[in-house]
């Protein structure tokens, strides 16, 4: 018999390179602010993705300034630390955290209805 140069497909993993990119350093890493309702007209804004660099207290403390609310950084254990702010400020804290340069304005998502 003769050699047939015959090639054996490999798997293809059409999203090797999605994964690819979403694992590194060009990964785009969002700064989630939530609205939660918590009973009847109270609501509580959430604040979680921010970098670990940054003095989460520090934040909070202008924030709380700023927006004379009261606030506080939680722990979790899935979503590192999280700034809890009372009332609905997701609009006053995105403008805060792009214009104090903590985060730029693509790369904050505001959640909520």
């Amino acid at each position: 018999m003769s050699e047939l140069n015959v090639q054996i497909p490999t798997t293809f993993d059409p999203f090797a390179d999605a994964n690819a990119e979403d694992s590194g350093a060009g990964a785009k890493e969002y700064v989630h602010v939530r609205t939660q309702q918590r009973n009847g007209r109270k609501s509580l804004t959430t604040v979680q993705g921010l970098k670990k660099e940054f003095s989460y207290s520090k934040i909070l403390k202008d924030v709380k300034k700023e927006f004379c609310c009261n606030g506080t950084v939680v722990q979790d254990p899935e979503l590192g630390q999280v700034i809890q702010l009372q009332g609905d400020q997701r609009k006053n804290v995105a403008n805060f955290l792009v214009q104090a340069g903590i985060v730029k304005k693509d790369r904050i998502k505001i959640h909520g209805f």
